[in-house]
């Protein structure tokens, strides 16, 4: 288990090595980049909306329940919905989720081209194809993504905003006044940073495991699954690591 760990963190850096080199036609690279924009990251908008304000809600119900004290004013409902959103949910959450639709959606793409031997073609044409398929789909991940988690964390509080107000926890001022009361500017960098790294290890691992698919369809499938599962275990480790090192 381990030799096999070892050989395919030798296998990914080489891999990254050949991704990173400098592209032939920049032009065909724009074009791709653009492409996989559309495809990675304006596409996810619908499904990270609803579920940044369906959580934001939630996490200011549940709040709400546990702070029905007298003596603790109503604004810190507001505070430990901020906190919660900017800190944790919007940029790790909303990341695991893009793992299982962004990660899969890459590792299959790619996986079915190494099986119908159109990766084989491009090598056979002098491209150099990794850097090809994949340094596009890193950049814009690594782009787009924090644009992502900026809406999420906007719709995040807008959702808990309704449903403190709806429900009647918290009034409309008192939850503007705790989203701005003791607010930290550098937790926005923070989440970014994160959402920057989780980018890149969504993007890059999934492309990893459907580059070196061997075999079939039946293979592909079990590609798709492996990436998910690495990313988000990346993801896990990653945001304990640079939570340790940026907050502590």
């Amino acid at each position: 288990m381990l030799y096999r760990f070892l050989q395919n963190m030798g296998s990914y850096f080489l891999l990254m090595i050949r991704v990173f080199r400098k592209p032939e036609r920049w032009r065909l690279y724009l074009k791709s980049f653009w492409r996989e924009i559309e495809e990675l990251g304006v596409d996810s908008l619908g499904i990270v909306a609803i579920i940044s304000i369906f959580v934001g809600a939630v996490v200011t119900i549940q709040t709400a329940l546990n702070l029905e004290d007298p003596l603790i004013p109503d604004y810190y409902i507001a505070i430990a919905t901020r906190e919660s959103i900017v800190l944790e949910f919007s940029p790790t959450m909303v990341s695991l989720i893009l793992a299982g639709k962004v990660g899969s959606n890459i590792a299959s793409t790619i996986g079915t081209m190494r099986v119908t031997e159109q990766i084989d073609a491009l090598e056979v044409m002098g491209v150099n194809s990794a850097s090809f398929l994949i340094l596009p789909k890193i950049i814009a991940c690594v782009l787009f993504n924090p644009f992502l988690i900026i809406i999420s964390i906007f719709l995040g509080l807008y959702g808990g905003y309704l449903a403190g107000d709806f429900a009647g926890f918290i009034s409309h001022h008192e939850f503007v006044y705790g989203l701005q009361l003791g607010f930290v500017p550098f937790y926005i960098a923070y989440a970014v940073i994160k959402t920057v790294a989780f980018a890149f290890l969504i993007t890059s691992i999934s492309s990893y495991y459907g580059y070196n698919v061997k075999g079939g369809a039946l293979e592909v499938g079990r590609s798709s699954t492996l990436a998910v599962v690495n990313s988000s275990i990346a993801i896990i480790v990653a945001n304990y690591i640079i939570t340790d090192v940026m907050l502590s």
